[in-house]
């Protein structure tokens, strides 16, 4: 590889401690190490923190990585000071993230306080590997303003030019390029994480186990939802008084407003609570929490399945929520269909019943429940794909709607000549919900009449409840047409820590199985027979073992009037979702359209969702009044709702 080009003017140095005291370091000065990662940085730190107090001077160092630190605590800003052999911990300031680019303004804004008090020697500040885009360049212009740095040491390799070169030379302090030692290399991320992870564990040894009260403190940064108690667990958080740092700790359980975290020594008087992304993972090591809503969400020409189909319905909208993959067969602006896929299952679920020629056969032979909101054509229409395609040897699918629905669907069937089928029609069972309660009827090609096989109470609109999932629905009011809206709720993900295992010499088995269950039906005081023999009870092995992820939870509503009482409903049942379905038929300069047909605004399906705090909305079911002008409609919804899912691009609209 050829040499590269450097300014004539740059002095450049060779990784040696001694070399860089004599020529840099011969008075206290702030120094910037910069460079990648592996260049071996935190090493050279070591190093002339060594070299200095041998020149019976003091040494200060400023941990400035909180995903990979050289000492103090994952997830902070550390001071410390070179004392014997290594590096002493002084003072530190939490982030709670390991993300030094996605979170560089609070890491700046960290280093101020810390380098404020009066430190006289060489204070050097070790940088984090993020040298590259836009969040290198702010990031290195930040911490050189903030540390007041008055000469950067650039470790590089010796065949390359620092990154960020006119950025660095463009800076009012001295450079030096600095070759890395050949032996520097990065540790892989799984070293990485094992090491931060023994540095987290090694800071709460003595931890102790405090309760707080959220409703009287601030909380700030990305707290995940208090609705989605389980999203906590694991989270490191920071104790703040008057914004100065008292304790970090790990959450181990919340129940409402109580949180129960692990601190290293009791803490009183903290009047907030700092969390952003750091999360112990199944396998028991600290890391960057996934996001709530990290899943793929893609826009799409329409029919994939069959091409010859009218492509003004829009783009469909195909994503991923949790255990389920989900599709808007109709796009935007056709008829309702939203196919939710249970994934490794070979089941389908419906929420609506639009026009289901985009859907091959084999898909209706795997639907085995079908949620419709109304009876309108757009929302029932496609009922005569999913008979036709189960004539033979199937189970009786389920559909669940408002009153009526099944004297809708018997009419539907009676509408046909069933002569040549005998009683191999395919049958049906169909669920109404009557406010709190309902009533389920069977039905079949061939036969006249329904029957209905029972009415019972519902509990709190649950329609379905399996191991898994369930799905609730609530009553709403689409211009004094009776209305569902339904939420999918799968149940919680129980982890089994691999290292806690480990630790208590436990080799994985049934056990673990019988263990999830009895969590999983909150049977928590279930006696669990161990692999020695012993038994021990479901919490405390939970308390030990797991780490629980919530479930995602999917909402679908569509065709409904804004009216106070649909849009509290409403925001009961999709409060924390992690993914809306909700309809915005008109714009808002077409209120009174929206109002005279009962549908809702983009204004107001963007409110509903802010309100109920969701993850991402997803709007739908468009007028297709719109169609030349779909970009109208999300900045509408974009100007009230943040977690608004947007094409990338409007020209998936365009029709050919």
């Amino acid at each position: 590889m050829a040499t590269p080009i450097f300014r004539d003017d740059l002095p450049v140095l060779s990784c040696s401690a001694g070399e860089i005291v004599r020529m840099v370091l011969e008075r206290d000065r702030r120094v910037l190490l910069y460079g990648p990662p592996g260049v071996g940085k935190s090493t050279l730190a070591a190093q002339l923190g060594s070299a200095i107090i041998a020149t019976d001077r003091d040494c200060w160092c400023l941990n400035a990585d909180p995903g990979s630190p050289a000492f103090g605590i994952p997830g902070a800003i550390s001071l410390g000071k070179w004392q014997a052999d290594s590096w002493q911990l002084v003072d530190c300031v939490a982030l709670c993230t390991l993300d030094a680019g996605r979170f560089r303004l609070p890491l700046v804004a960290a280093v101020r306080p810390l380098l404020q008090q009066s430190l006289a020697g060489v204070v050097l500040i070790d940088g984090p590997g993020v040298v590259r885009g836009m969040a290198g360049r702010e990031l290195l212009a930040g911490l050189v303003a903030a540390a007041k740095v008055d000469v950067v040491l650039a470790l590089t390799a010796a065949d390359r030019a620092p990154p960020l070169l006119d950025e660095l030379c463009a800076l009012s302090v001295e450079l030096f390029v600095v070759h890395a030692a050949a032996e520097a290399m990065r540790p892989g991320k799984r070293v990485r994480d094992r090491r931060r992870t023994m540095q987290w564990d090694a800071y709460l040894a003595n931890a102790i186990t405090q309760q707080f009260d959220l409703a009287k403190m601030n909380l700030i940064g990305t707290p995940p939802p208090l609705e989605v108690a389980t999203v906590w667990v694991g989270r490191q958080i920071a104790l703040l008084q008057d914004q100065r740092t008292l304790a970090l700790a790990e959450v181990q359980h919340l129940d409402g407003q109580h949180l129960t975290a692990l601190a290293p020594y009791k803490v009183t008087n903290a009047d907030t609570l700092l969390m952003r992304d750091v999360q112990r993972n199944a396998d028991g090591l600290v890391a960057t929490a996934a996001p709530f809503a990290a899943e793929p969400i893609n826009y799409l020409p329409p029919a994939d399945v069959v091409t010859s189909y009218d492509e003004s319905t829009g783009p469909r909208i195909v994503a991923r929520v949790g255990t389920v993959n989900v599709s808007l067969v109709n796009g935007v602006f056709g008829d309702p269909l939203l196919h939710v896929r249970l994934r490794h299952q070979r089941r389908s679920l419906l929420f609506d019943l639009g026009d289901g020629g985009r859907l091959p056969a084999r898909i209706a032979h795997q639907v085995t429940d079908v949620f419709i909101s109304h009876a309108h054509l757009d929302h029932i229409g496609g009922f005569l794909w999913l008979l036709r395609s189960r004539i033979g040897e199937f189970p009786a699918c389920r559909l669940y709607g408002p009153p009526g629905l099944a004297m809708h669907i018997e009419g539907f069937l009676q509408a046909i000549l069933w002569d040549r089928i005998a009683d191999r029609g395919p049958c049906f069972e169909v669920t109404e919900l009557h406010t709190d309660r309902v009533q389920r009827y069977a039905l079949q090609a061939g036969r006249s009449g329904r029957q209905l096989i029972t009415q019972s109470t519902t509990a709190d609109g649950v329609l379905l409840d399996e191991t898994g999932f369930k799905v609730r629905a609530t009553v709403l009011d689409h211009h004094g047409t009776p209305v569902l809206a339904y939420a999918f709720e799968p149940d919680k993900h129980i982890n089994i820590r691999k290292d806690r295992l480990l630790a208590l010499g436990l080799t994985p088995g049934p056990w673990l199985g019988e263990l999830k269950q009895s969590l999983l039906n909150d049977q928590t005081a279930n006696s669990i027979q161990l692999p020695d023999g012993s038994k021990r009870t479901a919490a405390t092995l939970a308390a030990e073992l797991t780490l629980v992820s919530p479930g995602k939870k999917l909402v679908y509503a569509t065709d409904l009037a804004d009216s106070p009482a649909n849009r509290q409903r409403l925001v009961k049942l999709a409060q924390s979702a992690h993914t809306f379905f909700c309809e915005a038929a008109f714009s808002t300069v077409d209120a009174e359209q929206a109002a005279r047909h009962g549908h809702l605004t983009t204004r107001a399906c963007g409110e509903i969702a802010e309100a109920s705090r969701v993850a991402r909305l997803v709007p739908f079911h468009f007028s297709r009044r719109y169609a030349n002008n779909p970009q109208q409609l999300y900045e509408e919804i974009e100007a009230v709702c943040s977690s608004v899912k947007t094409p990338k691009s409007m020209a998936l609209f365009e029709t050919t």
